[in-house]
Order: structure tokens, then C-alpha cells, then sequence
């Protein structure tokens, strides 16, 4: 049993270490770099021990959840969560703060970890009781859910132009881009899920070029087009934060993680979204300008600090949601009751290692453990990683990053996504990925390519539309 120990040990560390690495690179997400080891696995079971197989994915998401605010800040990428910290995250770095924000979501994330410790009693003895109940209600959970978050998509444009149609059109266009994203998203889902593009082999990964398609490649393409050039970073000693906020922080980050580590498709970009509406509360005080200070200089813009703290908020909350949503998906795996024989695990990871793996009783201890060393680990590594950006930011070449970037998702894609068919379908997806970027509605309105379907499916009406579109 020592042996044993030390053996998921070192493979915890050996998997945080590579998690962080491959993290760090802009639009790879940590479930494809999973795919491929799990394939890896499969050929050469000697790789890793069948024992240390779980702990060892673990800590690569664990690891994911904490150093993947490093390319989210400061190289400006997003993927399906990134509504959940991105833009307070960008708007600092332009103002050379890119250090504070990844800290501040890194801390929120850490005291997610531990606060799945603190839970162990609500998991064990009462979640099973939760899942069992709302089970059969899941399909109208997720309908009120979707109605939710295409009504919340609320005109932002401030109405500017010399004529009623100019006028129209820059204050509601952001609210027809993401009816349309949703509904094109959707449709595809229903055509993709039910009627399979991509060859056999590759059906562990055929969802993969989906959502680089709607995420990665659009990510890249604009910055890519952009002219982004951060300042010069601070690398201060402390961050902007006081207790107080993260105290307040980690209630919408522990609604919003719990509702996307539960609830099928929904992603912690959702999720940010959905608590952010329960616990927000009005800035009274508003930004305005003010007179000159002093005679004969520039107009004054007055920002209250509350702005800044619904900032700092967004940001740990961000954390949080971030790593219940990915790693707290996963330990519910490992919650093996009477009511839960086969856990209620849900997310990309737990549908990667299900063939390979099952859930064995005393596990949920092992993983426990894991998340501490790992989470521990991360957070030391994201620091000095967060250090060494504020450094060298301002001398990257952030353009030919972001060409390798988009070379390496199309080799991907290729080699493990389905070859040139694998490719065909992530630029169909990407195309409809634009359209958030370049109009200004959320990108989780493509979460419709599996929020529709499951909905449906759930209802019992897939089988319906399915035949009324002639895909059967």
C-alpha cells in the first residue's frame, strides 16, 4: 500500500507539471491533451499504472483550472468557460495589472479547491438525495436555463447614429447576433449528434473539433486581426484585494460551479452568468465626468471604487467557478452511494476515462487528496509563471504566437479529430464562432450545439425533430 501511495504520488506531480506546461499554450484545452493520453494508455498500459490512472487525470485538470488564467490574461485567448473571468482579466492588463488579475483568479480558484474538501459532508449525504430528485427533471431545468440566457442577452449598444436605422442596429445588433449564433449552434448539434460526419476512430474526440471550431480558432483569428499590445506590467508583491472580497467572491462562484459541474452542458461561462444574476447587486454610483481639478487641465472621469471591487468579485468568482466546474465534475464521479452506485461525475473527462476506468469504493479519499496536492502545487507554479509574464510580455512576439497557436489546433484536429473531415467540420463551426467575436454577444450562445440537443433528447422529442428534419 506505500508503494502504492508514493507510486500516485509522483504521477500526481508528473501530471500537474504536465498540465501546466501544455496550459500555458494558448487554445489547447486540457480534454485533448486527456484524449491523447488516454489513446497512449490504451497502446502501452505500462505507462501508468491502472491505479495512479485517475489521480494522474486529475491533477491535469487541476493544474488546467489553475494555470490557464495564464494565456486567458495575459495572451487574450478564450475557450467555452471564458466568460467567467475574461474580460475584468483583460481590461486590467491594459492598465498593466495582468499580474493582480491572475493572481486574484488564481486565489479564487485555490479557495475553490478546498472548499470541495469542506463539502465532503454535502456530497456524500446529501447530494445523492439532490441528484436522485431533480433527475428526472433536468430537460425543463436546462429549458428554463436556455430561455434564461437568451433573454438576458439585453441590447448593450448605447443607440449611437444620425438615423433611426444606425441608431437601431448599434443598440440591439449584439442581441440578433446571439439569437443567431444560438440558433445556428443549435441546429448543427441536432444534425452533428444525430447523424456522424467524422470517421469511427476517432469518436473518443469527435465532439474536439466541434468546440475548437466555436472557441479556439475564432479566439485566435482575432487576436490574429487585432492590434493588441499590452503596456508594461506591474509585478507587485501584493494584489488589490482584501479579504472581504473574496469572502463575497466565493458565494456566485460556488452557484455558478455547482450549477455547470452538475447540469449537462452547462459550462462555467453559464454558470458565471447565472450566479452573477442571482447575487448581483446595483451600482447606485455611476461613472461620470467630473470638472478639471485644476484650472486649464483635462475634464476629470470619476469612477467609483465600487466598479472596481464588482471587478475583483467577477474575477474570483471566476476562479471558483472554474475549478468546481472542471475538477468538481469529475470528484462527483467518485461519490459512489446506494442512490449514486456509478457516481454522477459529468464533464469532458469523466466521458474521456469512462471506458477505461470505473469508480471504485474508497476512491473519493484518493482524488480528495489529489486536488490538495495538486491545487497546492498549481497555485506555487501559477505565480512564478504570472512573475515571469510581466517580465517578457511586452517582448513576445504575440502575433507568431498566435500563428503557432492556430497551426498546432489544426494539427490536432488532423491527427486524433478526424483527419481533413475533422478539419471541414471545425471551420464550419469556427465561422459560426465569429460572430460573437465580431458582434458582441456572449460566445456561450454556441454552447446551443449541445444544450439543444440534450434538452430535447432529455424531453423526448429528439427522436421528432430528428425525423422532421429528415436526418433519420
Amino acid at each position: 500500500m506505500g508503494s502504492n501511495a508514493l507510486t500516485i504520488i509522483v504521477y500526481v506531480v508528473l501530471g500537474t507539471i504536465a498540465g501546466s506546461i501544455l496550459c500555458v499554450i494558448p487554445a489547447l484545452h486540457i480534454y485533448n491533451v486527456a484524449g491523447i493520453a488516454v489513446v497512449l494508455w490504451m497502446g502501452t498500459k505500462s505507462l501508468i499504472p491502472y491505479y495512479s490512472l485517475a489521480p494522474f487525470f486529475m491533477s491535469l485538470v487541476v493544474s488546467f483550472a489553475f494555470l490557464n488564467t495564464i494565456p486567458r490574461t495575459f495572451l487574450n485567448t478564450a475557450d467555452e468557460s471564458a466568460g467567467a473571468s475574461m474580460l475584468p482579466s483583460t481590461d486590467m492588463v491594459t492598465r498593466g495589472r495582468g499580474k493582480d488579475a491572475a493572481l486574484m483568479t488564481g486565489m479564487g480558484t485555490l479557495a475553490g479547491a478546498f472548499m470541495l474538501l469542506v463539502l465532503y459532508p454535502f456530497f456524500w449525504f446529501i447530494w445523492p438525495y439532490l441528484a436522485r430528485v431533480t433527475g428526472p427533471h433536468l430537460h425543463w431545468l436546462l429549458g428554463l436555463i436556455i430561455v434564461h440566457y437568451i433573454m438576458s442577452e439585453w441590447p448593450k449598444g448605447a443607440g449611437r447614429g444620425d438615423t433611426i436605422w444606425k441608431k437601431f442596429k448599434d443598440a440591439w445588433r449584439n442581441v440578433f447576433a446571439g439569437l443567431l449564433t444560438f440558433t445556428l449552434a443549435g441546429t448543427f448539434g441536432i444534425i452533428f449528434l444525430s447523424k456522424p460526419i467524422l470517421p469511427a476512430a476517432n469518436s473518443f474526440q469527435n465532439i474536439m473539433p466541434v468546440f475548437i471550431g466555436f472557441f479556439a480558432i475564432p479566439s485566435i483569428i482575432q487576436s490574429l486581426l487585432s492590434n493588441y499590445n499590452p503596456p508594461k506590467q506591474y509585478n507587485s508583491k501584493y494584489i488589490n484585494a482584501d479579504w472581504g472580497d473574496f469572502s463575497y467572491g466565493l458565494l456566485p462562484g460556488f452557484i455558478g460551479g455547482m450549477l455547470a459541474a452538475y447540469l449537462p452542458a452547462v459550462t462555467a461561462g453559464i454558470g458565471a452568468m447565472l450566479a452573477g444574476h442571482t447575487t448581483n447587486h446595483r451600482n447606485l454610483e455611476r461613472t461620470e465626468f467630473r470638472p478639471p481639478k485644476e484650472e486649464g487641465t483635462i475634464i476629470d472621469l470619476h469612477t467609483p471604487e465600487m466598479y472596481y471591487r464588482q471587478e475583483r468579485l467577477f474575477m474570483i468568482a471566476g476562479g471558483t467557478i472554474k475549478i468546481l466546474y472542471y475538477v468538481g465534475a469529475f470528484l462527483l464521479l467518485f461519490v459512489l452511494t446506494e442512490l449514486t452506485p456509478y457516481g454522477t461525475g459529468r464533464g469532458g473527462l469523466t466521458f474521456i476515462l469512462k471506458p477505461v476506468f470505473i469508480a471504485e469504493p474508497g476512491d473519493f479519499f484518493v482524488m480528495a487528496s489529489t486536488i490538495v496536492l495538486s491545487a497546492s502545487l498549481s497555485f506555487i507554479l501559477l505565480t512564478y509563471v504570472a512573475s515571469l509574464m510581466t517580465k517578457i510580455l511586452t517582448k513576445l512576439n504575440l502575433k507568431f504566437i498566435y500563428f503557432l497557436a492556430l497551426v498546432m489546433v489544426f494539427t490536432i484536429i488532423y491527427i486524433i479529430g478526424g483527419g481533413l473531415m475533422g478539419i471541414g467540420v471545425s471551420l464550419i463551426t469556427a465561422c459560426i464562432g465569429m460572430i460573437p467575436v465580431f458582434y458582441g454577444c456572449r460566445r456561450s450562445h454556441a454552447m446551443a450545439v449541445l444544450l439543444v440537443p440534450i434538452t430535447l433528447n432529455m424531453a423526448g422529442y429528439g427522436d421528432s425533430i430528428i425525423h422532421l428534419l429528415r436526418l433519420a
